[in-house]
């Protein structure tokens, strides 16, 4: 009896161990599972934020369409969703030409389990079922693995429309995660479509009518960027990154440019769904903790009214190059307009020529490439020299310097007004007349070496960092902070031979976007200050009824990036100077200019090139790129502007500069509306949601 009582007691003893272990030391984590089991939280998505222009205009909208969703259950089977896709095919018709090869083979085991598993041997079943190594589903799966790969083509053929019909339902049923509506058709529901599923919920179990949500573009600005589609979900290389920030992988992301970079913004916070379910997994109960809100709206820097007219200048004085003679080459033109004293960009330009499969030439907007692709600029970058030189102490203002061709080593440099004469010119004149050799004698100072007339050079490797290091001051060769993804900051020439010296200060050497030239025409505009340029301008809330603006959450202000080591007067000379190109008698831009109705100043740029552009058949091709900068007014700046225009002509000159003609109008047409806007909007955002402006169809 002794010993059967110390029996008991020593099994009573473990099991109150074991239940003090339960409860105790694991019990939160039961708790936690049980309800894990019972309790099912499920995310939806909400509408994204609206985009709209400084003036309210709506760029990028939201579309209702309806559609049709699944949801499954954690008891639903196989057979049930391939029953009720079978029974849906009867009432909608689905695109079939996406479905993958996997999905056609699966589903060809489903309609013919015997024949498929019979292309396994016994042989072949039992070896992969004896590896102990692997689970029963990775041997299953290796199997199947076995049967996919024996299916042949003329079987797949068998699959008839119809099946095709159910597989494309049952693929995107398969998909979708357990209690998470699966969005089976959104894309062009007829609405005799969307009646008869709804007129027939109660024999499609699981199935829904409801409304989705379309991006719906009221611009062709490729800087808006675009969306994933619910086929698409969250790109592969971003997976992670989404799924650790409660995403699903069938969610809608940014995919490219103010829709990537603004993505938290927009995404806006999912409604919160949970679920009870009892233990045979059937859901009991389903309450909403969280309604979910759309995505804020953001309101861009962009004119989109200036925007369209200055698109469709670029892109009539683009074909009118084109129609020239050694225009080739010729494939592209370039326009940035900012406010220098915020970094507001008012309009990003890019035209962009092609031909269509009949050998049409068409036009494409290539906005993106104002700051994703770089030129060598020429001229423009003059003022920059002139203004290192100063900071340097290599020259002085209104120093007086000889125009006469350098002869370095048999090598002939010279200015293009004078090809073989001498003068002497100040500062001023060199800026008017874009003198080439008055940049090279500041580039001699600033290298402390002693031309020679005949001799060859030694200009030691530093002075490329030298004047490099100035240059960046302005945004040219480094990031401008545009506040989009893939900017790129252009090429640095990869030699350090004093004749690249040279080239380096009169901009036919290191590369640069059109985008770094706004910025730094913007930067001696506004006095020194290096801003950096934004497109978003504030975060409102969304709008509640789609015709009054949401309030602001935020705005933002403008962000000084570094300041130039110059003083103002040195900066206010170079500013006469460029209003010399303007209006002086030999301005190399006065043609253009000197009858203007406003005040401005500007440099032009010219640069021999040598091509190596997406005609890989004309590489080495020597061409010319002309560009052009500057701002108005001219005392108190209100914009600041760049254009680009590479590989122009092949014949070496050039017999109408297509820069100076697209600069002109620009500030005309900004001037215009501007004249305009003060009376018809106000300066800032108001409360309604303005009318689109927009050369798109509906």
């Amino acid at each position: 009896m002794n010993i059967l009582f110390f029996f008991i007691f020593i099994l009573f003893s473990i099991l109150i161990l074991r239940l003090g272990y339960m409860q105790i030391v694991k019990g939160e984590d039961y708790v936690r599972a049980l309800k894990n089991a019972e309790e099912i939280t499920v995310n939806t998505n909400v509408p994204r934020g609206r985009i709209y222009d400084r003036y309210g205009r709506i760029l990028v909208d939201n579309k209702p369409k309806n559609a049709i969703t699944y949801t499954k259950l954690p008891t639903t089977k196989a057979q049930e969703m391939l029953e009720t896709a079978k029974k849906l095919s009867n009432l909608i018709k689905m695109d079939t030409s996406k479905i993958a090869l996997r999905d056609q083979q699966n589903y060809w085991i489903v309609l013919h389990k015997e024949d498929a598993y019979n292309k396994v041997s016994k042989k072949e079943e039992k070896a992969i079922n004896n590896n102990e190594k692997l689970s029963s589903s990775q041997k299953q799966s290796k199997i199947d693995e076995l049967v996919r790969e024996r299916i042949t083509n003329e079987e797949l053929k068998s699959l008839t429309k119809k099946d095709l019909q159910v597989l494309a339902i049952y693929s995107k049923m398969v998909a979708g995660y357990n209690l998470t509506p699966q969005i089976i058709k959104s894309d062009h529901v007829t609405r005799k479509e969307f009646a008869v599923v709804s007129e027939n919920l109660h024999e499609l179990p699981n199935v829904n009518t409801t409304t989705d949500w379309a991006r719906k573009k009221k611009s062709d600005l490729s800087i808006l960027g675009s969306t994933t589609t619910p086929v698409e979900g969250i790109p592969k290389d971003k997976l992670d990154y989404y799924l650790a920030r409660n995403y699903s992988r069938n969610d809608r992301v940014g995919k490219s440019y103010i829709e990537a970079e603004y993505e938290e913004l927009l995404q806006g916070k999912k409604a919160v769904i949970k679920s009870k379910t009892n233990t045979a997994g059937q859901v009991v109960d389903t309450t909403t903790e969280f309604d979910g809100t759309p995505g804020n709206d953001l309101v861009l820097s962009v004119d989109s009214d200036l925007q369209l007219k200055l698109d469709d200048i670029v892109e009539r004085q683009l074909l009118a190059a084109k129609s020239k003679g050694g225009s080739s080459l010729l494939d592209r033109a370039f326009l940035v307009m900012m406010n220098p004293n915020t970094g507001e960009v008012l309009s990003m330009v890019g035209k962009k020529l092609d031909h269509d499969e009949n050998g049409k030439l068409t036009v494409s907007d290539y906005a993106i490439g104002t700051f994703t692709s770089a030129y060598e600029v020429g001229s423009v970058v003059k003022p920059a020299t002139l203004l290192t030189g100063y900071s340097l102490g290599a020259i002085r203002p209104n120093q007086v310097l000889l125009d006469t061709p350098i002869n370095i080593a048999g090598t002939i440099k010279k200015s293009i007004f004078n090809p073989s004469g001498s003068m002497y010119l100040t500062d001023l004149t060199a800026l008017e007349k874009s003198s080439n050799v008055y940049m090279f004698q500041t580039a001699f100072r600033i290298a402390g070496v002693n031309y020679v007339p005949g001799a060859a050079l030694s200009i030691d490797a530093k002075n490329f960092t030298k004047v490099r290091n100035s240059f960046a001051q302005f945004g040219l060769g480094v990031e401008t902070g545009i506040d989009l993804p893939g900017e790129t900051t252009g090429v640095k020439g990869p030699e350090t031979i004093s004749g690249k010296f040279l080239d380096l200060v009169i901009g036919q050497y290191d590369t640069f976007t059109p985008l770094q030239l706004a910025q730094y025409v913007s930067t001696i505009a506004n006095g020194g200050k290096r801003i950096q340029p934004h497109l978003l301008k504030e975060i409102r809330k969304p709008s509640e009824d789609g015709k009054k603006l949401g309030r602001i959450i935020d705005e933002v202000s403008p962000k000084v990036l570094n300041t130039i080591n110059n003083s103002k007067t040195e900066i206010d000379h170079v500013k006469i100077g460029m209003h010399r190109v303007y209006y002086g008698s030999q301005g190399s831009a006065s043609f253009n200019f000197k009858n203007t109705n406003f005040d401005a100043a500007g440099k032009t740029g010219t640069a021999e090139v040598v091509y190596y552009g997406p005609q890989r058949s004309a590489y080495g091709t020597k061409t010319l790129t002309i560009t052009h900068i500057g701002f108005a007014p001219y005392k108190n700046p209100e914009i600041a502007y760049a254009v680009v225009i590479p590989w122009v002509t092949t014949s070496g000159t050039i017999t109408e500069y297509t820069n100076n003609i697209i600069a002109r109008q620009a500030i005309e047409t900004y001037f215009k509306l501007q004249k305009k806007s003060m009376k018809n909007i106000d300066q800032t955002v108001g409360q309604d949601v303005q009318k689109s402006i927009t050369n798109l169809k509906e």
